[in-house]
């Protein structure tokens, strides 16, 4: 059912008003930049733990610093996923 409705609006959209269906494609660009602070919090608690274990543990800090940089580059990807779509709906 959300779908017929989601489908025929933009039908309507598209037929009779164009600026309709920019501002909806901005509107989602914004939605979809929401998801960048899901890897701004997430990296923000790795980064806390990583202090954590290194002050804990000293001698292996280049370890951790490793693992810690690999999974932070990991984390990001979903907001430049999100970041990519909100461009995409952009240019349309």
């Amino acid at each position: 059912m959300f779908e017929s409705v989601f489908t025929s609006v933009l039908r309507f959209a598209a037929e009779y008003n164009e600026h309709f269906s920019a501002g909806m494609a901005y509107l989602g660009a914004g939605i979809a930049m929401i998801a960048g602070f899901g890897p701004g919090i997430g990296q923000g608690f790795a980064s806390g733990k990583a202090a954590e274990a290194v002050g804990r543990q000293p001698e292996a800090q280049n370890k951790i610093l490793v693992t810690t940089l690999v999974t932070q580059a990991v984390a990001e990807t979903t907001g430049l996923y999100a970041l990519l779509i909100a461009i995409l709906l952009i240019g349309k």
